[in-house]
């Protein structure tokens, strides 16, 4: 019985935390959402942002990634677009427009490891977060 208690208690303990990095993820995609992205597609994802009337590219509506995908979301796409590594002609190329904050390069040829995994886990909350909000 107590090997059945402690196996019990392993996998609660495994659901909270998968809930919890779930929910910090969440979290922090949202946040990194609302100050890098809202502002051309705007607050909820649709391409209505402050700038959409002033861009000659439309901000596409992220909404609705998953119906154009045949009901699954594009997340290899999503982060590809996201870390820069397919260009998007009206991020100014290759996105990020925002500087190292979904960066993984290095400085003058070093590689800080923490840093890459930091902005790897930035790129993928805020494409967990645009997972989130598909329209079904």
């Amino acid at each position: 019985m107590p090997k059945a208690l402690s196996t019990f208690m392993a996998v609660l303990v495994g659901g909270f935390l998968t809930s919890a990095v779930q929910v910090q993820a969440d979290d922090l995609g949202q946040t990194l959402y609302n100050d890098y992205c809202a502002v051309c597609h705007g607050a909820t994802g649709l391409g209505d942002g402050d700038m959409a009337n002033l861009m000659t590219i439309p901000a596409p509506n992220l909404v609705q990634l998953s119906k154009a995908n045949e009901g699954a979301f594009p997340m290899l796409k999503v982060i590809h677009i996201i870390d820069g590594r397919t260009g998007v002609r009206a991020h100014g190329g290759a996105m990020p427009l925002f500087g190292q904050v979904f960066s993984t390069n290095g400085d003058e040829g070093m590689i800080d490891y923490g840093s890459v995994l930091e902005a790897r886990g930035r790129v993928l909350s805020l494409a967990i977060y645009l997972e989130s909000i598909q329209e079904k």
